[in-house]
């Protein structure tokens, strides 16, 4: 479980795993049309991800963002996305946000007192806003 950030508010992930697997209907022939594919790539570049580990940490280092700090993470994100990255290192105000850029997903998030001396492995780029 984690939660999503579309146009900069936040909504909690439900887990559907219990649901019936009959009320899921999926035809895998059809593969929606033209505005449907459209819509789904636009919410893509307008939403993104807080994995429930990260989650976690904002809350215990009492980290809060507001809906506009959250958009813009997501241009963060989307000029990340831009350029290519993968794995990226956010530095927002006294932030950093290890970010997955194909998932959309915030992984971690830590105050700038507590990534002194630290070393940020397995990234391929870093956003500063």
């Amino acid at each position: 479980m984690g939660y999503r950030v579309v146009n900069g508010k936040l909504y909690l992930i439900q887990d559907f795993q219990g649901c019936n697997s009959s009320n899921k209907k999926v035809n895998e022939n059809n593969s929606g049309s033209f505005k449907d594919l459209l819509n789904k790539k636009i919410d893509n570049k307008e939403s993104f991800v807080i994995s429930n580990h990260a989650a976690e940490r904002l809350k215990e280092r009492n980290i809060s963002f507001n809906e506009s700090d959250m958009k813009n993470i997501n241009e963060g994100i989307n000029k990340a996305e831009q350029k290519g990255s993968k794995e990226t290192l956010i530095l927002y105000k006294d932030t950093a946000l290890i970010t997955s850029i194909k998932n959309r997903t915030i992984i971690t998030a830590m105050a700038k007192e507590n990534s002194k001396n630290n070393v940020f492995t397995n990234i391929d780029s870093v956003v500063i806003l």
